[in-house]
């Protein structure tokens, strides 16, 4: 998810970072219980209650004062990002000087082929001296302050919170005076050794999200289960498609009446549709104007066929002469 360079002093190791962990809870969809179909949410306002398109919203701040200050996409352009691709070493801390509580998300690194060794030299320096990393990474545009620590045989870029988003617990009993016997303390303490062991978090698993797992497992197994409804298409106003045969409707018609006027009006439609399906965003956008001038323009450039016309006399007694269409009847389905 990042690629860059962790540089100390003289010392630059490329790599790669990877996100270090995972979740695996089960995920739920909010579903209609009659019908099973999903639940959505629309964006509404909540002074007239209509809904807002997503081209309309901005982010807005409000002050303690009740005022409404609003930010433009251009606003937020104008905001300085972080967009650097090193991990600048700060310092070098004892590793029991970080509280935990800082702690946030972690991140494998990597290191390139041809960078293996500064990255075990590094890997190696933390272990031995027992610290770790204080450093700045640009992630997301964002600047983080972060940990390099080792795990196993990975350096381990370890993002922090700010130290102002530590709250402190302000609870006025932690400061009254409480008298602990000698006898309370040893007893306390025995029962403290009596539970201890070696941490391995490989003894422990999440039953609840196991039980859920089994769960659904078993209502699967017996039957209980139905087809996921597939919700119907809304109609949801002309799409390019749409603007595009009525562009050309548009132009076969124009066509046809000024067929009568001259006789070279079927060219004129016959090119009208070949220009518009060659440019549809010029017939989506002028649904008929566009396409009009580029039949003009197609038909213009193109040589003109003439068909021979019938005498009128002749043509009607051909019409009249012709059977009429047979009309097949349908068999039940």
């Amino acid at each position: 998810m990042w690629s860059g360079a962790v540089s100390f002093g003289l010392v630059s190791v490329p790599v790669k970072a990877y996100s270090a962990t995972t979740n695996h809870d089960v995920r739920f969809h909010q579903v209609h219980a009659a019908d099973g179909g999903r639940i959505k949410y629309k964006r509404t306002c909540s002074i007239d209650g209509d809904e807002v398109e997503y081209a309309d919203i901005v982010k807005g701040y409000e002050t303690e004062d009740g005022e409404l200050i609003t930010l433009s996409e251009e606003d937020l352009d104008s905001l300085p990002t972080a967009t650097g691709h090193e991990i600048d070493v700060i310092e070098f801390v004892p590793a029991d000087q970080i509280d935990p509580l800082l702690f946030e998300k972690s991140y494998y690194l990597e290191p390139d082929a041809k960078a293996a060794k500064p990255y075990a030299l590094l890997r190696e320096a933390l272990v031995q001296t027992d610290r770790m990393a204080v450093v700045k990474v640009a992630l997301r545009q964002r600047e983080s302050i972060a940990l390099l620590r080792v795990r196993d045989k990975a350096i381990v870029l370890q993002t922090m919170l700010w130290p102002d988003e530590v709250r402190e617990p302000e609870f006025d009993i932690l400061d009254a005076d409480v008298e602990l016997r000698p006898q309370e303390l040893t007893m306390a303490a025995s029962l403290v050794e009596s539970l201890g062991a070696d941490f391995d978090p490989a003894q422990f698993n999440d039953e609840y999200r196991d039980a859920v797992v089994d769960l659904i497992e078993r209502k699967r197994t017996t039957g209980d289960t139905r087809p996921a409804p597939v919700a119907a298409r809304r109609d949801e106003g002309p799409d390019s498609m749409t603007d595009l045969l009525s562009a050309l409707q548009a132009s076969v018609e124009a066509a046809r009446a000024g067929a009568g006027a001259n006789g070279t009006g079927s060219a004129r439609a016959a090119s009208s549709a070949s220009s518009a399906s060659a440019e549809p965003a010029d017939a989506a956008a002028s649904a008929g104007g566009g396409s009009s001038r580029a039949s003009r323009s197609s038909s213009s450039s193109a040589p003109k066929k003439t068909a021979a016309r019938k005498p009128a006399a002749k043509k009607k007694a051909d019409e009249e002469a012709a059977p009429a269409p047979r009309k097949r009847a349908r068999k039940p389905a």
